[in-house]
């Protein structure tokens, strides 16, 4: 269907609850709010009228766990689109239990569905392997790539009363890794590969209850791949106190994922960097989308970045170098508005 022609731009922005009374998540980052989300009322719809008349086309961001830094990424996105963008979306921002749930549900949504996930579990879902193994569906081979976010970064966080600060003392402690994410998986397989699979309890506890579960003396510890700062990791720091610990060299290479180092005061009471490691994450659609939103979405994430960066650390590292960490098809939409730019596409994103 052809578009109508332009018209005046407006944007609505529509706050259905609330982030426990925060106006902006620039205030989180200022320390005036403490940081929890109710899952059922934390419904954020952001409408923006995009440059053409007639229908209204609704899009739903599906994120992560609300108590998670990726949600927040998704409530700051909506908040920008709110300045910056003047196309005819709704985009809703959904809760998820993590990015394997994200990707899965591509089987069953339409050209309205923005969710987040690593690049490596879209190849592995078009391969039907590992976690996907038996579960391939053409719907898959659809999925096309807008814009890289924040990259995934592995937190193991051990209470101060635990008295652990390094691998080897995780032993006999009890781990809250949490189900079906991205972070659990990954959290359990850095445990194997440190040898200390089997030698843990893992606490039958939701990882949106981490922070109280180890104020309570419930857990030890607990695992978590938001972005940094993390949300729950700040809420422990500041309220438990709390201990991240850093991988050595030998262990990050025995991940083989990417070095990165968290900065010294990050965290209350963290007088250190602490070493981890981290995986791409990007914002995908699928080829259902059509090409006027997906340019619309990401022209007014690039153009708004940097303003989200003031108010919240994590944007300020995501840049056109951060491009490579696509591997899969770029969706026209987005390749347009990335032509515009003058950034080059590679091979395997074209």
């Amino acid at each position: 269907m052809e578009p109508a022609p332009m018209v005046a731009a407006t944007t609505t922005l529509r706050l259905e609850a609330a982030h426990n009374g925060c106006e902006s998540v620039a205030e989180i980052f200022q320390g005036r709010k403490t940081m929890k989300f109710t899952p059922m009322l934390a419904s954020l719809a952001l409408v923006v009228t995009a440059g053409w008349a007639g229908a209204q086309e609704r899009v739903t961001y599906k994120s992560a766990k609300s108590s998670s830094s990726y949600y927040q990424m998704g409530v700051q996105i909506a908040e920008a689109m709110k300045e910056g963008t003047d196309g005819g979306v709704i985009v809703t921002v959904e809760e998820s239990q993590g990015s394997v749930q994200n990707v899965m549900e591509v089987r069953a949504r339409g050209g309205d569905y923005v969710f987040t996930t690593p690049p490596a579990l879209v190849g592995l879902a078009q391969k039907g392997a590992a976690m996907f193994e038996g579960k391939g569906d053409p719907a898959f081979d659809g999925i096309r790539a807008l814009f890289p976010i924040p990259s995934l970064t592995m937190h193991f966080v051990m209470s101060d009363a635990s008295g652990v600060t390094d691998f080897a003392g995780i032993e006999g402690k009890t781990i809250l890794l949490g189900k079906g994410s991205f972070g659990a998986r990954e959290g359990e397989k850095y445990l194997g590969l440190f040898g200390l699979e089997g030698k843990i309890e893992l606490a039958e506890v939701e990882l949106s209850n981490a922070v109280s579960a180890l104020k309570n003396g419930q857990i030890d510890g607990f695992v978590t791949a938001g972005s940094y700062p993390a949300p729950n990791v700040i809420e422990a720091a500041a309220t438990t106190g709390v201990t991240v610990l850093s991988l050595s060299d030998d262990q990050i290479a025995q991940t083989k994922r990417t070095r990165l180092v968290i900065p010294a005061g990050t965290y209350a009471g963290q007088d250190a960097d602490i070493v981890t490691t981290s995986l791409p994450v990007v914002a995908f659609a699928t080829t259902k989308m059509s090409d006027d939103t997906a340019y619309a979405l990401t022209k007014t994430f690039w153009e708004q970045r940097a303003k989200m960066g003031d108010a919240a650390p994590w944007w300020n590292g995501v840049n056109e170098g951060l491009m490579a960490s696509i591997t899969t098809t770029v969706h026209p939409g987005a390749a347009r508005y990335y032509k515009e730019l003058g950034w080059a596409l590679s091979p395997a994103q074209m």
